[in-house]
């Protein structure tokens, strides 16, 4: 009987906002399983679990502990030299040396009566009566201006001083330099050039009068000549469902 008096209201179309996103399963795009068909698959790697210790028992190869020579490559070995210090091998011919030789015992030959000998003798003095001059005695002509007659020599210049009479401080003709001339404008024989003038700064034209800056006002003091100041209130909220009230409605 209570139910039958509770009052029911019209269903509202937009108050059914229907499910969320996390209501829809869609197929994933991550893995292999279950992949969604209308998306590309990208390559896939698994990590493998960890071996327990009898593989070890099983495959005891050795690890890389192997030795490689440094000189071989993987075409074989470089083909450097390589050099070994072995022990002194006993003598199985006794080959003479060079002072085993006596050249000075050949028989003559050639038409020689000897073999040629040399002899290294102490330095010999030299006599007093001997003037031999040192080789800063010798002189030997300049080479410098025309001075050797059978040398060819180059040309040779000479700087005077400067004359006092008749040089160029001196003006006898009273040349004029070329300061003395005067340039003609140019403005005679040719087109005028344009022609401008700067003048003086002005100062726009103010108005004398002294005008109040925004602080000299208050706007606080509006119940001069009003009842009060403005307020403002903050409303319901009302429905998104209401209808808008349309006063005009065109025919």
């Amino acid at each position: 009987a209570k139910s039958k008096m509770e009052k029911k209201y019209p269903v509202i179309a937009g108050r059914e906002k229907g499910p969320g996103p996390g209501r829809y399963g869609l197929p994933p795009t991550i893995g292999f399983i279950g992949h969604d068909f209308t998306k590309s698959t990208s390559p896939a790697y698994t990590f493998h679990g960890r071996m327990t210790d009898n593989i070890y028992s099983v495959d005891s190869s050795p690890g890389p502990r192997y030795h490689i020579d440094a000189r071989i490559t993987r075409f074989g070995k470089d083909g450097t030299p390589a050099y070994s210090m072995l022990g002194k091998v006993k003598e199985l011919f006794h080959t003479p040396g060079p002072g085993a030789y006596s050249p000075e015992r050949a028989p003559p030959c050639n038409l020689q009566r000897r073999p040629p000998s040399y002899t290294m003798g102490s330095r010999t003095h030299y006599r007093s009566v001997d003037s031999v001059p040192a080789p800063n005695k010798y002189s030997l002509p300049p080479l410098m201006g025309a001075q050797v007659p059978n040398k060819a020599s180059s040309a040779s210049y000479t700087i005077s001083g400067g004359l006092s009479i008749g040089g160029p401080s001196e003006d006898l003709a009273k040349t004029p330099a070329p300061c003395r001339y005067n340039s003609t404008d140019p403005n005679v024989y040719l087109l005028r050039r344009p022609a401008f003038s700067m003048s003086g700064r002005h100062s726009l034209p103010r108005d004398g009068t002294k005008k109040p800056g925004p602080g000299t006002y208050n706007p606080e003091k509006v119940t001069v000549h009003k009842a009060r100041a403005p307020a403002y209130s903050l409303g319901i909220r009302h429905s998104e469902f209401v209808t808008p009230l349309i006063v005009n409605i065109s025919d």
